[in-house]
């Protein structure tokens, strides 16, 4: 045991050994498989120091049980969920267990540090998402009297499944562990308790009251937060963004964040506890420039099987009043649209129960924004997307057949599974079902029998737009924001494509090829003012995301004295590569390629009106390069099966790729 356990040993009759996680100070950690589920995997964490004797183990597994209960009670999607704790003995010696869910997926330290080998870090709006993702999980947490107290970038998660960060290794686990050997092991060796052993939390990422005198309060979670958004940020290490003599934060110029987000982490990270924000809803006020939720339930209950991936969070208490019973196709007539003339203020902050399922569903809909003819214009562009605001979804009325209500049921949960707002559902479901009946545009259909055969058509049409969503390849995230994209997002996307020396023209080039795989019938049509346009946005939000990623991006680079380069690969259908190689105006280029017939290849010079060739069938060009900077290649395929390239690029004179190649593509100068 000492040496860490083998893989294939059972413990406790019931948990098989798959792996070992990782050790630290109070023991060592595992995936298993559960017997007594399926083999369902699942994370042992042992618990050192091991106490001598049954009746020490019994003590020490008493104390453990009453200190830790209360870690019982959180029940929440993103925090694993403690199951027991059990006990082995071997040789005289007793080991404490506890069993909790297993999290598919990568520490937030993992990522960074993956990134960091590519010169990458996070943006300001990936780390102002984690923020908004996790501080109604915070708001939870402290609601039940419970601090974490060990948040750091190795102790967040991001879920594979949903895209979600996960709140993993609770310092307060690490409080009992510590708690229990002190107590037990000094009283039998030396009769008191070590005050330092309750101490805990990482060095730079606590705050000093934490680190110094164990004083805990939900601030001091908030504090770990804002250091942790620092690191993801810059790279660093708290240690590099303090300053050693005076023990202020000196990280302003490790980064360019935006106004808001500044003075939030300033606040955050104030020396003395009583200048921070005092709730994470502070915090989310803040950051959305609006009133936050403040009242959330706080008896955790039990979540129906299908929302085990759902990203739940409690509910406010204070619920709108429900809408009439009248089943709605849009409520506003049909102009619920981008470009909604005159100024729009949205401030909602609940949703809560839906049908007798109780689902507990996110109090982040908190969102102010203001619009003013075809031009959106958000009141803080700074601030990241946040999902748009949506509407209480009641139950089927009783006037329904039990076919209709049992239809209905179903769609709710697989629109609920899928994250995806209620009210852009209806708005997207209205739209295909106005452009099928265009005499029912504007007009909600009613729940007597005259409309029962419009309304199962309705249904037809939202299981079928359910069905493209669910298989569109769309992430979590992106699917959680439809209905909340605006042009200012857009704008802000290209500027961070441009960052990669990539223009929208190759950005969008990527959205468009998965958006139309899924959806071929929206080929050539207008489509960005309507709600289908949602879904491209989001298209275009992960496009971005894998071009940050590398995982659709690749810089071609001559080696010294080489004048041509061969790159190929797979793609699978609707998936696109960018390719960028630096060069220079005079230099002779030859490109071919060779791919499916349907595949379509674009080649971008370095300004906007410099385009070779665009969603062309071509697969050759020969000539003379007229400007200097970063050439795109992009390729994306139009087939329905897996798809092999091979591109072969020629550039001679290479002489002249001396020349400073990117003088002429500064980011203003791609878009």
């Amino acid at each position: 045991m000492s040496q860490g356990i083998q893989p294939g040993l059972t413990l406790g009759g019931r948990y098989r050994v798959v792996r070992q996680l990782g050790h630290g100070g109070f023991g060592r950690a595992y995936v298993a498989q559960d017997l007594n589920r399926f083999n369902e995997l699942c994370v042992l964490k042992e618990f050192a120091p091991q106490v001598q004797g049954t009746y020490a183990l019994q003590k020490t597994e008493e104390l453990f049980e009453r200190e830790a209960g209360v870690l019982y009670q959180l029940q929440h999607p993103q925090i694993p969920r403690f199951r027991e704790i059990f006990r082995v003995m071997r040789q005289e010696k007793g080991f404490l267990f506890l069993v909790q869910d297993f999290v598919e997926g990568q520490t937030y330290y993992a990522i960074l540090e993956q990134r960091k080998r590519q010169g990458l870090g996070f943006s300001e709006a990936e780390v102002t998402q984690l923020m908004l993702h996790l501080l109604p999980v915070l708001q939870y947490i402290h609601s039940l009297g419970v601090i974490h107290r060990d948040i750091a970038p190795d102790n967040l998660m991001l879920r594979s499944t949903d895209g979600l960060p996960v709140l993993i290794d609770f310092g307060g686990v690490k409080q009992v562990a510590a708690t229990v050997a002190s107590q037990f092991l000094g009283a039998a060796n030396s009769g008191g308790i070590s005050s330092s052993a309750t101490c805990l939390g990482k060095v730079g990422y606590a705050p000093q009251e934490q680190m110094l005198r164990g004083i805990v309060s939900p601030n001091s979670d908030l504090y770990a937060l804002a250091v942790t958004a620092l690191v993801l940020i810059t790279g660093r290490e708290p240690q590099q963004l303090m300053d050693p003599q005076t023990l202020r934060w000196n990280w302003r110029q490790q980064s360019n964040l935006s106004i808001n987000l500044r003075s939030v982490l300033d606040k955050m990270l104030q020396p003395i506890p009583g200048e921070r924000y005092q709730s994470a809803s502070e915090v989310l006020q803040s950051l959305l420039g609006s009133p936050a939720p403040t009242a959330y339930q706080t008896t955790p209950q039990p979540l129906p099987e299908i929302e085990a991936t759902l990203p739940i969070v409690p509910s406010p208490v204070n619920q709108p009043s429900p809408p009439t019973a009248e089943v709605p196709l849009s409520s506003s007539g049909g102009n619920r649209s981008p470009g909604l003339l005159g100024k729009l203020l949205l401030l909602v902050i609940s949703i809560a129960a839906v049908g007798s399922l109780s689902f507990w569903v996110t109090s982040m809909w908190i969102h102010a924004r203001m619009e003013s003819g075809d031009k959106d214009k958000s009141l803080n562009v700074d601030n990241p997307l946040v999902p748009a605001p949506d509407e209480v979804e009641t139950p089927p009325p009783p006037q329904f057949s039990p076919e209709e209500q049992q239809r209905k049921q179903t769609l709710r949960q697989q629109r609920t599974s899928l994250g995806v707002a209620y009210r852009f559902y209806v708005d997207l479901v209205d739209e295909e079902f106005w452009s099928k009946y265009p005499n029912q545009r504007g007009r909600p259909l009613s729940v007597e029998p005259g409309d029962a055969q419009l309304r199962e058509e309705w249904d037809a049409i939202a299981a079928e737009q359910l069905e493209k969503l669910e298989e569109s390849d769309l992430s979590s995230a992106s699917r959680q924001l439809l209905g909340s994209y605006k042009s200012v997002d857009l704008n802000r996307w290209k500027n961070e494509a441009n960052k990669l020396h990539v223009s929208s023209r190759a950005l969008y080039d990527l959205a468009d090829a998965k958006f139309l795989e899924r959806f071929p019938e929206e080929q050539g049509k207008k489509f960005i003012d309507k709600p289908i346009g949602q879904v491209w946005q989001a298209f275009v939000a992960d496009m971005l995301m894998a071009l940050q990623s590398r995982e659709t991006l690749e810089q071609i680079v001559f080696e010294q004295g080489a004048v041509s380069q061969e790159v190929s690969g797979t793609l699978q259908p609707g998936e696109g590569k960018v390719f960028i190689a630096q060069l220079s105006a005079g230099q002779l280029m030859n490109v071919k390629l060779q791919t499916a017939r349907r595949a379509l290849f674009s080649i971008y010079g370095p300004t906007r009106g410099t385009t070779l060739l665009e969603d062309s069938r071509d697969r050759t060009w020969s000539g003379e390069l007229p400007e200097s900077g970063f050439y795109e290649l992009v390729l994306v395929s139009k087939v329905s099966e897996p798809i092999n390239y091979q591109l072969d690029l020629t550039v001679e004179n290479q002489e002249s790729s001396e020349s400073p190649a990117d003088e002429s593509t500064e980011p203003g100068d791609l878009q």
